[in-house]
């Protein structure tokens, strides 16, 4: 199988583990590419995104974060944490794609954590 079909499946696999035991919670989803990171909060119901950041914003360009490591990972995941609960989410569901728990997606959902969110 090729890397695509192999990060498809797994994908696939973890979007089904989180709608059986979501219970109607927002998503934190999280897509990163080898010079950024990105990530939103997604209310799947409505079909709207309540909240996102990047490394790609202005503010974390200024601050040196390029995106390509861990303390961008932790600005962008403390900074989504921020705008959600001012939107007033407090609880989501983590969906880390087809990206293994390690290094930069890990650091971003340790920081939203910190930020107040909770999953």
């Amino acid at each position: 199988m090729s890397l695509k079909v192999t990060n498809a499946r797994r994908k696939q696999r973890v979007r089904l583990a989180l709608r059986r035991s979501g219970g109607g919670r927002p998503r934190l989803s999280v897509f990163r590419s080898s010079k950024h990171i990105y990530a939103q909060v997604i209310d799947d119901q409505k079909g709207e995104t309540l909240a996102s950041a990047s490394s790609l914003e202005k503010a974390m360009r200024d601050g040196g974060n390029t995106g390509a490591n861990i303390d961008a990972a932790k600005a962008v995941g403390k900074l989504l944490a921020e705008r959600a609960t001012q939107k007033g989410v407090k609880e989501v569901v983590f969906d880390r794609g087809a990206y293994l728990y390690h290094g930069r997606v890990k650091a971003l959902a340790d920081a939203a954590r910190e930020g107040g969110l909770s999953f």
